[in-house]
């Protein structure tokens, strides 16, 4: 039974379990190398410094306070009284009203120079308000309490390589206790008070100064100078900026790779396992990255996610990862943390992630598809582009027919996914089309056509259940998998073929949640050899509205599409997963598959060519 959408929309209304801080109650800011996230109460709870995948400084979201946090509110105030992003920017405005009066705290990271710096600046709206900021910086994910000292009117941590510099303009009491920096002052109406983090190496000299209110500016500036460029004009534009912005604050700048997501081990269940390090960038994302960037205006973006997969993916095909480091990095071992008790007491807490190890025959597809989707957008291709695709195909020649761990990175047994195959048929299309367009590249186009051909008819055969009507997960299962939605979408069959139909139709029914759908079984444990359950997958939903639009039932894909934006936090920000029955979100925060499903969906039901 479907829950109308208003009895799915998010609970933020409800108390937290305790001092947990839900999910949804956090707003992200960044400067396009790291980001922060910020609670509805004022308090920064997870920030990594320099970089996306740096040892946190804040874990308190991971742990408690005295794991590293920095709260800045109205004394003896709760949660926040409304927020919101300033229009087009992820600058974060929070507003408390108070018996004497109200304020605002604007949080940001503007785009670095040389070191990251946080900004917080307080402004007095009404009445007369007292503040108080505690900072308790605990660096290596908050097993490091830093030594203290003031110098030049900044109060200075040191610990090991990590310096972090705090000043505020005006200066304003502070003093220190409890291995904490605590601050108190009061604002009246049109009074402000900047607060200016910094992180610095140690051994290296203070940075240059930041003037908070021209930070602002620019940042301000910068932002909404991006976000005009979006092509995207029809419904909802809110929401795909928003999510545009959200894909942009989880790009490393430096590189062009892309964040799944800037958290690490908040869990697919409370309580659970099912916790994992998302700091990194997956080849999975790639085509649907590129794709929605691409088709929102964003052709520089696009153009730097491309050429960092193609630098990550160089090298002999058989070593080939799924996950990379920011800047390709391939040794991303896994290890866990076990002074940080986890989000809603799931431990273990992981940093690193062991599935780099694991063999995917579908990221070959995916990287293939990302080639031909930038060389038929225009991107300028470089000359070994095109060898580094026939070395992927000659990979896949030999070992298409090996079962794999599948999109999902299952950590149980291999299986022969469907989609791995699906995927190995796009990499040969994808080369057969080039070669048949182009016949002055290099290549065996009959060889390549034969491989294609040899794939789509044993994933018919043996992927396919007849009396079902339906493609399975892999092999003679009788499970069914949310990827097989991706059928129609990568060409394999038309959308209008019955076997497309029956597929789209068994995977609503078996797999639907309260309106919305799981990523495969509810018997997960035997699937992924790990115990426990998990939420409905963001993204699959947003799949199932793609299928559903392109096999002419558009209604209903916009119906879903409305119940999906319903999920979204009160400053637009989706997590991997959801669970109907508590309202909460579930797992990595923001997450960009989630982000990069709600682009492309918009797009697909309500772009210039949307029918419907």
């Amino acid at each position: 039974m479907s829950r109308r959408i208003e009895d799915l929309a998010p609970a933020t209304d409800l108390p937290p379990a305790g001092d947990l801080v839900p999910i949804e109650d956090l707003a992200l800011i960044g400067d396009h190398q790291t980001a922060a996230l910020v609670g509805r109460d004022g308090s920064i709870g997870w920030l990594c410094l320099p970089r996306f995948d740096s040892a946190a400084c804040f874990a308190a979201l991971l742990g408690d306070e005295e794991n590293g946090h920095w709260r800045l509110a109205p004394v003896g105030a709760g949660p926040c009284t409304r927020r919101a992003y300033r229009p087009d920017s992820l600058v974060l405005d929070t507003e408390w009203d108070t018996d004497d009066g109200s304020v605002r705290v604007t949080d940001f990271m503007p785009q670095r120079d040389r070191a990251p710096d946080v900004i917080r600046i307080v402004e007095g709206l009404k009445g007369r308000v007292t503040l108080r900021s505690t900072l308790r910086l605990r660096f290596d994910y908050g097993s490091v309490v830093p030594w203290m000292r003031q110098e030049d009117g900044h109060r200075v941590a040191v610990a090991g390589p990590d310096s972090v510099w705090l000043r505020s303009e005006p200066a304003v009491h502070t003093w220190g206790h409890a291995f904490g920096t605590h601050s108190e002052f009061t604002v009246e109406e049109g009074e402000k008070v900047a607060f200016v983090l910094t992180w610095h190496p140690s051994h290296e000299p203070r940075p240059a100064l930041v003037d908070p209110y021209e930070s602002l500016r620019h940042s301000l500036d910068d932002w909404r100078a991006w976000t005009a460029r979006c092509h995207y004009e029809g419904p909802h534009r809110d929401a795909v900026v928003r999510s545009l912005i959200t894909l942009k604050a989880l790009t490393y700048a430096p590189t062009g790779g892309i964040v799944a997501a800037p958290t690490t081990s908040l869990p697919e269940e409370p309580g659970g396992v099912r916790n994992w390090d998302y700091r990194y960038c997956w080849l999975r994302d790639s085509t649907l990255t590129l794709g929605a960037l691409l088709a929102a205006g964003f052709s520089d973006e696009a153009e730097a996610w491309r050429d960092w997969l193609l630098r990550a993916v160089a090298g002999n095909p058989a070593d080939l990862q799924i996950v990379y480091g920011l800047s390709g990095e391939r040794r991303l071992p896994e290890y866990e943390v076990p002074w940080l008790s986890g989000y809603a007491d799931s431990a273990p807490v992981r940093i690193g992630n062991e599935a780099v190890e694991q063999l995917q025959l579908d990221v070959y597809g995916e990287v293939v598809d990302s080639l031909a989707l930038a060389d038929r957008s225009g991107l300028a291709t470089p000359p070994h582009a095109w060898h580094l695709q026939l070395s992927l195909l000659e990979f896949l020649h030999q070992k298409w027919r090996e079962p794999d761990q599948g999109l999902w990175e299952v950590r149980g047994p291999r299986r022969h996914f469907v989609y791995s195959k699906v995927m190995v048929w796009v990499a040969a299309d994808r080369t057969v089309r080039a070669l048949e367009k182009n016949p002055k590249l290099p290549g065996d186009v009959e060889r390549w056509r034969k491989l294609r051909d040899e794939v789509h008819r044993e994933v018919c055969e043996r992927g396919y259940d007849p009396e079902r009507n339906t493609f399975t997960q892999s092999y003679g299962s009788a499970e069914l998998d949310a990827s097989l939605l991706l059928i129609p979408r990568v060409g394999f069959l038309p959308p209008d073929d019955p076997r497309v139909i029956g597929t789209i139709d068994a995977v609503h029914a078996e797999l639907g949640h309260e309106g919305l759908l799981r990523r495969y079984t509810a018997d997960q444990t035997a699937i992924d050899g790990l115990p426990g359950q998990e939420g409905v997958f963001v993204v699959c939903s947003f799949w199932l509205a793609d299928a559903l639009h392109m096999t002419g039932r558009t209604k209903e894909a916009r119906e879903l599409f409305e119940r999906l934006l319903a999920l979204r936090n009160d400053v637009g920000l989706l997590a991997e997963e959801y669970d109907p029955s508590s309202r909460r979100q579930l797992g990595n925060f923001p997450q960009a598959f989630s982000h990069i499903g709600l682009v492309n969906t918009a797009l697909a039901l309500f772009g210039a060519d949307a029918g419907g």
